[in-house]
C-alpha cells in the first residue's frame, strides 16, 4: 500500500480530473504524456481521489486507460476512484467492470463541449432510478450533477443518489464580479438542502485557486471537489505535486 502524503480524513476532498492530460496525449501517437503515471504523481502529492469522464467518442479519456486506472487505484485504497458521465452512453460499462468508489451520473449529451446542466426531476426520475439501483446493487456510490436548485434536492435523493455534485460554472462566472454574492448564496441554499434530505455533497466545473476558497467557505457540508482543467493548467506551470498542494491549502483555508 502506497502511503505516500497520506491526506487527513477531515476536510474537504480533492479529486483530480485527468482527462486533460489524455487530451494532449490524444494529440499524437506517442502515448506521453501518461494518464496513469499523471493520476499516480497527483496521488502521491496528496490527492484524496482521481476522475475520469470516458465519453464515447474517446476525445480525451479511452476505455484502454479505464483498466490501467483501475490496476494503479487498487494500489492506493485509501483513495478514491470516481467515473462519471451520462449514464446512458457507455458509462455503465465501465462501472459494471470496475466497480468503482463512486460513479456520478451527468447528464450530456454524446457531442457536447463540456458538461453544462445537472438533472431535473422529475422529468428524469423514471430513467435513472433503476441505473441507480443497479450501482448501488454493484457496492458503488452514486452523485448526480445537478444544478444548485434547492428544492431538487429532496428528489434526488428520492430516486436514490448518494450524493449530489453541484455544478459550479455559474459561480465561477460570477466571481469577481457583482452577482458573485448573489451566485454564493444560491450554492449555499441549495448545500442546506442536500444535507436537510441527507445527501452528501461535491462540486465541480470551472474552479481554481482564485475562487475556491471563497466557495468552500459559503458552502457548508463540502466532501469533494472535483477539477481538471485548471489543475492541469496550474501543473504546467508548477508541477503535478506543488499543483496538488496548493489545491490542498486552497481547501483548507
Amino acid at each position: 500500500m502506497n502511503t505516500s502524503a497520506t491526506p487527513s480524513s477531515r476536510g474537504v476532498a480533492l479529486s483530480v480530473n485527468v482527462n486533460k492530460v489524455a487530451l494532449l496525449r490524444n494529440s499524437r501517437h506517442l502515448g506521453i504524456p501518461s494518464v496513469t503515471r499523471a493520476a499516480e504523481l497527483c496521488l502521491h502529492a496528496g490527492a484524496q481521489g482521481i476522475t475520469i469522464h470516458p465519453r464515447p467518442d474517446e476525445r480525451h479519456i479511452r476505455a484502454s486507460d479505464v483498466p490501467e486506472l483501475t490496476t494503479l487505484m487498487k494500489a492506493w485504497p485509501d483513495r478514491e476512484f470516481n467515473i462519471e458521465g451520462n449514464p446512458f452512453h457507455n458509462l455503465m460499462e465501465h462501472v459494471r467492470v470496475v466497480r468503482p468508489h463512486q460513479v456520478t451520473f451527468v447528464p450530456d449529451s454524446e457531442g457536447q463541449f463540456t458538461s453544462d446542466h445537472g438533472w431535473l426531476f422529475p422529468q428524469d426520475a423514471e430513467r435513472l432510478k433503476p441505473l441507480i439501483d443497479e450501482c448501488k446493487a454493484l457496492g458503488v456510490r452514486v452523485s448526480l450533477f445537478m444544478d444548485p436548485i434547492p428544492e431538487q434536492m429532496a428528489a434526488a435523493r428520492a430516486v436514490g443518489a448518494d450524493r449530489v455534485e453541484l455544478y459550479t460554472e455559474p459561480y465561477a462566472a460570477a466571481f469577481g464580479k457583482p452577482a458573485q454574492a448573489m451566485q454564493l448564496q444560491r450554492y449555499a441554499d441549495a448545500a442546506v438542502a442536500a444535507t436537510q434530505a441527507g445527501l452528501g455533497l461535491n462540486a465541480g466545473h470551472d474552479l481554481n485557486r482564485d475562487n475556491l476558497p471563497a466557495f468552500v467557505a459559503a458552502v457548508k457540508g463540502l466532501q469533494e471537489v472535483s477539477i481538471g482543467h485548471a489543475f492541469m493548467a496550474d501543473a504546467l506551470e508548477m508541477g503535478y505535486a506543488a499543483t496538488v498542494q496548493a489545491y490542498l491549502a486552497c481547501l483548507n483555508k
